[in-house]
């Protein structure tokens, strides 16, 4: 096994302190150990995360990384971020993608009056949300949403349907998109809102119904089609702008917001990916030293090792780049476009790479034996969340180009 561990470049001294130095291999050390024997045994049969480990990263600081420290959190930054995601998407993606959950609400907005013990409770990773924007007729496409927020009295009534809500059984609030404005093609923006709506683990409140959804991947968690009825929350609970501003002052504030925010999920996605891609191409690389054909190892074979040649050097590339936007973001630097560009090019390389890891392995690959069939569904899910890489490419080119149809 220790040349699988070995595999991991070290940080480059640019970037290098004693401190990401340990993070990233107390990191390691719990994914490979405590998260890694738990995903290979629950994936194959679709089981959730267990309590104990959401438990034990809670007590590592993971959901608290970017959370200040006198709330409980480390106050570190992006690029500790990833590190951590990395590492743990190496072990199993849902256990790098839980960690988002404590991001869903920023301290500011909290809607609740207890606002500072709840980000303590997020930063234990006791407290978190689940994000619901696509519906059945929108997904990259934000200000096509048609769920619907009427204000009645004091209160807001919230009708419609959302889909790829992840962890919405689990969480204790969910951050919705919703449209406060009837639809109009011309103002396609106007109206659009996000709201808080509180909720008990393991349950939906009254008006909430959910069907999980069945997916070929992203296992350790469900994802969710929500209807919502009638549902009421409090006027206060809109998220965004000022406490105490009227809910309708940027009746485009929430998607606003929702771009806003893609940049940090953007860069926390390339991680996840690069650590599919790793952990397949770490896989791959131990598996070809022990199968043996034609009496050699395949490993002796130019064919597999110019293959891994080049699958690692793809996963050096895409982390060279993951540092250098991550480290700007920390630097109060958050390039929309480079954010883009880093999501595209490690989720694409993760397809590929795990793709190839999977080819090595042969038909064994294509069982449940082997870890490396979970990289592979995973890392193809990486080029659709948080923006597919079309959007990806949409993003970069019109930073680049003029819109189609103007000189």
């Amino acid at each position: 096994m220790s040349q699988v561990q070995d595999l991991l470049t070290p940080i480059p001294s640019a970037y290098r302190t004693d401190e990401r130095d340990a993070i990233q291999a107390m990191a390691r050390q719990f994914a490979m150990e405590r998260v890694l024997p738990v995903a290979n045994e629950l994936d194959p049969v679709q089981g959730e995360i267990p309590d104990d480990i959401r438990k034990e990263m809670g007590e590592l600081g993971f959901f608290g990384i970017l959370a200040p420290e006198e709330i409980g959190g480390l106050g570190l930054g992006v690029f500790e971020y990833c590190l951590v995601t990395e590492e743990l998407a190496r072990a199993w993606m849902s256990t790098a993608s839980i960690i988002a959950r404590a991001s869903m609400v920023s301290r500011a907005d909290f809607p609740l009056p207890d606002a500072d013990e709840k980000m303590r409770q997020v930063v234990r990773g006791e407290y978190l949300g689940c994000f619901a924007m696509s519906e059945p007729g929108a997904g990259s496409d934000i200000a096509s949403v048609r769920c619907k927020a009427e204000l009645e009295g004091d209160e807001w009534v919230i009708n419609g349907q959302k889909m790829w809500v992840t962890f919405a059984d689990g969480a204790n609030y969910i951050v919705l998109v919703a449209r406060t404005e009837p639809y109009d093609p011309q103002r396609r923006h106007a109206g659009i809102r996000q709201f808080f709506v509180p909720k008990e683990p393991g349950s939906f409140p009254p008006g909430i119904s959910g069907t999980p959804m069945r997916k070929i991947g992203y296992h350790g968690w469900k994802t969710w089609e929500l209807s919502f009825e009638n549902v009421r929350i409090p006027q206060d609970y809109v998220l965004g702008g000022r406490r105490g501003a009227k809910p309708n002052a940027d009746p485009s504030e929430g998607f606003k917001r929702a771009a806003r925010h893609m940049a940090v999920p953007r860069v926390h996605t390339a991680a996840r990916a690069i650590g599919l891609a790793r952990g397949a191409l770490e896989d791959a690389l131990q598996y070809s030293q022990e199968r043996v054909q034609f009496d050699q190892r395949i490993s002796d074979f130019q064919n597999t090792r110019f293959k891994i040649a080049e699958m690692a050097t793809k996963v050096e590339a895409a982390r060279a780049l993951m540092y250098s936007v991550a480290n700007d973001a920390d630097s109060g630097v958050m390039r929309q476009r480079e954010a883009a560009m880093c999501k595209l090019f490690a989720s694409d390389m993760a397809e590929e790479v795990t793709s190839q890891a999977l080819q090595i392995y042969g038909g064994s690959g294509y069982t449940s034996e082997y870890a490396v069939e979970r990289y592979w569904r995973d890392a193809r899910l990486t080029r659709i969340f948080e923006g597919t890489s079309e959007i990806q490419m949409k993003i970069i080119s019109d930073s680049l180009l003029p819109k189609p149809g103007r000189s």
